[in-house]
């Protein structure tokens, strides 16, 4: 919705605020015809401004998702994964154990990586390992700028480090205390 319709649809929705609060049982038949147009006035109004489709479920995560009547948020995705959980505890415990290796950064582990050359990587503390977090910069500068909106993002990890390499890998800065992260949640119970 732009701006003018927002104005537009304010300004149609608060005269007929004024049309409901100055209705009394002698109300004449003119100015009901009169609070009906300018009611169908709103409803054009409103119905020009909506594009998405009506939400289909009640879930926030999935609100045009597909339909599962007997779920609370009717959202059949949510309750697939609620009922797989369920089906676990009953099953005789929790789902089987991730594996032990972090999930591999799209970007490479340190053994991955070709022979060095002079750059500065910029590596995320995944709870298990260090990794790379963005493209290897020819910049410092870069590099550190890079690192500090990766800090202000709304999932930061909990710490990074500058890295450079050249014919051997030197740790330049750390920002934040890595801490080593157990897998499984709760201890793995």
């Amino acid at each position: 919705m732009n701006h003018a319709q927002l104005t537009a649809l304010g300004r149609a929705l608060r005269l007929l605020g004024e049309h409901g609060e100055a209705l009394t049982a002698d109300t004449p038949d003119a100015k009901l015809h009169e609070v009906r147009a300018d009611l169908k006035r709103a409803l054009d109004q409103l119905e020009e401004s909506v594009t998405a489709a009506a939400p289909s479920t009640r879930c926030p995560e999935h609100p045009n998702g597909p339909v599962d009547q007997a779920a609370p948020d009717l959202c059949l995705l949510c309750e697939t994964r609620r009922r797989a959980a369920r089906r676990a505890e009953y099953n005789g415990g929790p789902l089987p154990a991730r594996p032990t290796e972090p999930v591999p950064s799209r970007y490479g582990m340190r053994g991955d990586r070709p022979q060095p050359q002079q750059r500065w990587l910029p590596e995320l503390w995944n709870g298990q390992a260090w990794q790379l977090c963005g493209t290897p910069r020819r910049d410092r500068r870069e590099a550190e700028l890079y690192i500090a909106a990766q800090l202000r993002a709304p999932r930061a990890a909990m710490a990074y480090r500058l890295v450079h390499e050249f014919t051997d890998y030197e740790v330049l800065r750390v920002w934040g205390t890595p801490v080593r992260v157990d897998v499984e949640p709760m201890g793995g119970l």
